[in-house]
């Protein structure tokens, strides 16, 4: 089946980039598009500076502009989006289709001096690991946020849940490349997944330095092998999932069956 990730910087508020590119989509055989982080929304740095309520109508233009579009062109849409309720921020992961909306929050939130986004937003520190999750065409679909990628527990329950394919919106800076590449082609090959990680593009300037989100989305094979990627402009890319790769890379390393022999998944 058909899958598309769309490398953007945050949308304008006029839809008719987004309707484009999903009309797209739709017409190329497309049935599960992925965006990347601070799309939807402007990039966390500007949200620290605006109004909750800036933010909650930001918010809700996309939403209900990603609902319309995953009905008209019948579409499965992953798209993060910050949510505002009762006076409280959440991030989270979005999921649109002709039957309705889902929304579950971040796992983990990163905590460094320099974005600090674990005190800005309210998600509740739970001691459960939570992702949107999905079947479409025999296939499983799991998507987390990027940030999530780094922990272990995170990938124990994808194990546990059966997902053939992990969907990772990101919003990568300061020259991570390599370090994304090794972590994630790691983690493909180790559980026999593919990973579709969907990276932002775009600046973002403060006083101290210049914030370049570099792109870069790929699809990684569950051999562990990058095989379709985009450079750092913003772009479209179309990739096939095929349940049969995933099926004979688990037969071939034997991971799993290792894991279900001791009871562990």
């Amino acid at each position: 089946m058909r899958v598309a990730a769309l490398q953007l910087s945050t949308l304008p508020l006029s839809n008719s980039k987004l309707d484009n590119y999903l009309q797209k989509c739709s017409k190329k055989g497309v049935r599960v598009v992925v965006l990347a982080e601070y799309v939807l929304n402007t990039f966390f740095k500007e949200l620290r500076e605006m109004p909750k309520m800036m933010i909650a109508q930001q918010s809700s233009s996309k939403i209900e502009a990603l609902s319309l579009y995953a009905s008209r062109y019948n579409l499965i849409i992953i798209a993060p989006v910050v949510l505002v309720e009762e006076g409280k921020i959440y991030k989270t992961v979005g999921k649109f289709t002709p039957e309705g909306s889902e929304f579950v929050h971040q796992n983990f939130l990163i905590n460094y001096s320099h974005w600090d986004e674990d005190s800005f937003f309210d998600n509740e520190k739970r001691d459960t690991i939570s992702f949107i999750r999905f079947e479409y065409n025999n296939i499983t679909f799991a998507a987390i946020n990027g940030f999530d990628i780094h922990f272990d527990q995170v990938w124990i329950e994808l194990v546990k849940q059966g997902v053939d394919v992990v969907l990772v919106p990101s919003v990568s800076t300061f020259g991570s490349n390599q370090r994304w590449n090794e972590i994630l082609k790691s983690r493909a090959l180790l559980n026999s997944m593919y990973i579709l990680r969907v990276n932002r593009v775009g600046t973002y300037y403060d006083d101290e330095s210049l914030w370049k989100f570099y792109g870069e989305t790929y699809l990684i094979n569950p051999f562990g092998e990058i095989e379709k990627s985009l450079n750092s402009k913003e772009e479209l890319l179309m990739i096939n999932i095929n349940k049969e790769e995933v099926e004979e890379a688990r037969q071939t390393w034997k991971f799993q069956e290792q894991l279900k022999m001791r009871a562990i998944i």
